[in-house]
Protein backbone atom coordinates (compact mmCIF):
# COMPACT_ATOMS: atom_id res chain seq x y z
CA UNK A 1 0.00 0.00 0.00
CA UNK A 2 1.50 3.69 -0.85
CA UNK A 3 1.05 5.86 2.04
CA UNK A 4 2.80 9.27 0.07
CA UNK A 5 4.38 11.65 2.30
CA UNK A 6 4.21 11.63 6.03
CA UNK A 7 4.46 13.86 9.00
CA UNK A 8 4.42 13.45 13.14
CA UNK A 9 1.07 14.41 14.62
CA UNK A 10 -0.76 13.78 17.90
CA UNK A 11 -2.68 10.51 18.45
CA UNK A 12 -6.31 11.10 17.79
CA UNK A 13 -9.12 9.91 20.22
CA UNK A 14 -11.59 7.96 20.75
CA UNK A 15 -11.11 6.55 17.17
CA UNK A 16 -11.63 3.25 15.43
CA UNK A 17 -8.58 1.79 13.25
CA UNK A 18 -8.63 -0.54 10.41
CA UNK A 19 -5.72 -2.69 11.67
CA UNK A 20 -3.82 -5.49 9.57
CA UNK A 21 -1.03 -7.44 10.70
CA UNK A 22 1.79 -9.57 8.74
CA UNK A 23 3.71 -12.45 9.78
CA UNK A 24 6.64 -13.54 7.19
CA UNK A 25 5.25 -10.98 4.95
CA UNK A 26 1.68 -12.35 4.17
CA UNK A 27 -0.76 -10.15 5.67
CA UNK A 28 -2.42 -12.86 8.09
CA UNK A 29 -4.69 -11.14 10.40
CA UNK A 30 -7.17 -7.76 9.50
CA UNK A 31 -9.04 -6.23 12.38
CA UNK A 32 -9.81 -3.21 14.31
CA UNK A 33 -8.41 -1.35 16.63
CA UNK A 34 -10.20 0.71 19.26
CA UNK A 35 -8.54 4.00 21.06
CA UNK A 36 -10.93 4.26 23.41
CA UNK A 37 -8.53 7.03 25.63
CA UNK A 38 -4.79 8.85 26.16
CA UNK A 39 -4.44 10.04 29.46
CA UNK A 40 -1.36 10.56 31.00
CA UNK A 41 0.47 8.76 28.56
CA UNK A 42 -1.73 5.74 28.89
CA UNK A 43 -3.52 4.22 26.14
CA UNK A 44 -6.83 2.24 26.54
CA UNK A 45 -9.02 0.73 23.99
CA UNK A 46 -9.89 -2.83 22.37
CA UNK A 47 -8.63 -4.62 19.34
CA UNK A 48 -11.06 -7.23 17.38
CA UNK A 49 -9.39 -9.42 15.30
CA UNK A 50 -11.89 -12.47 15.10
CA UNK A 51 -14.83 -11.44 16.47
CA UNK A 52 -13.99 -11.11 19.65
CA UNK A 53 -13.15 -7.60 21.30
CA UNK A 54 -9.66 -8.15 23.30
CA UNK A 55 -9.23 -5.21 25.54
CA UNK A 56 -5.45 -3.33 25.34
CA UNK A 57 -3.64 -1.19 27.06
CA UNK A 58 -0.30 0.98 26.41
CA UNK A 59 1.26 4.03 26.42
CA UNK A 60 1.98 6.97 24.20
CA UNK A 61 4.68 9.16 23.83
CA UNK A 62 3.67 12.32 22.69
CA UNK A 63 7.16 13.36 22.01
CA UNK A 64 8.56 10.57 20.10
CA UNK A 65 5.13 9.84 18.47
CA UNK A 66 5.41 6.23 19.62
CA UNK A 67 3.01 4.12 20.68
CA UNK A 68 3.10 0.76 22.76
CA UNK A 69 0.40 -1.64 23.91
CA UNK A 70 -0.45 -5.09 24.49
CA UNK A 71 -3.38 -7.46 24.71
CA UNK A 72 -3.30 -10.75 26.11
CA UNK A 73 -2.07 -12.46 23.07
CA UNK A 74 0.17 -9.66 21.55
CA UNK A 75 2.66 -7.18 22.34
CA UNK A 76 2.33 -4.03 19.81
CA UNK A 77 5.36 -1.09 19.01
CA UNK A 78 4.68 1.60 16.84
CA UNK A 79 5.11 5.04 15.56
CA UNK A 80 2.27 7.39 14.11
CA UNK A 81 2.24 9.44 11.24
CA UNK A 82 -0.47 11.20 9.10
CA UNK A 83 -1.01 12.72 5.60
CA UNK A 84 -3.37 15.80 5.25
CA UNK A 85 -5.98 15.19 2.36
CA UNK A 86 -7.07 19.24 1.78
CA UNK A 87 -9.43 18.80 -1.26
CA UNK A 88 -11.51 16.07 0.71
CA UNK A 89 -10.68 17.99 4.41
CA UNK A 90 -9.34 14.71 5.93
CA UNK A 91 -6.31 14.14 8.17
CA UNK A 92 -5.26 10.02 6.87
CA UNK A 93 -3.43 8.38 10.18
CA UNK A 94 -0.98 5.67 9.91
CA UNK A 95 0.42 3.75 13.27
CA UNK A 96 3.24 1.53 11.63
CA UNK A 97 5.13 -1.08 13.82
CA UNK A 98 5.99 -4.91 15.07
CA UNK A 99 4.32 -6.97 16.56
CA UNK A 100 5.11 -10.03 19.09
CA UNK A 101 3.03 -13.10 19.64
CA UNK A 102 2.22 -14.02 23.02
CA UNK A 103 1.15 -17.35 24.79
CA UNK A 104 -1.78 -18.18 24.45
CA UNK A 105 -1.68 -17.53 21.18
CA UNK A 106 -0.98 -20.27 18.79
CA UNK A 107 1.67 -17.98 16.84
CA UNK A 108 3.40 -17.33 20.23
CA UNK A 109 7.26 -16.25 19.52
CA UNK A 110 6.50 -15.20 15.94
CA UNK A 111 7.19 -11.40 14.92
CA UNK A 112 5.60 -9.85 12.43
CA UNK A 113 4.43 -5.91 11.54
CA UNK A 114 1.22 -3.98 11.71
CA UNK A 115 -0.60 -0.96 9.90
CA UNK A 116 -3.90 0.72 11.39
CA UNK A 117 -5.46 3.46 9.37
CA UNK A 118 -8.15 5.87 10.15
CA UNK A 119 -9.48 9.09 8.92
CA UNK A 120 -10.32 12.39 10.56
CA UNK A 121 -12.54 14.84 9.36
CA UNK A 122 -10.32 18.45 9.43
CA UNK A 123 -12.61 21.67 11.10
Amino acid sequence: MAIGQLTRVSLPYPTTWDIQASFGGRPTSLGTLFIQSVTNNRVNGAVNFRGTFIPMQGTWNEATRQIAFDTQFASFVGSLFSKDESQLNLRHYVLQGNVLMKPPSIRAGERGTWTALTHVRQC
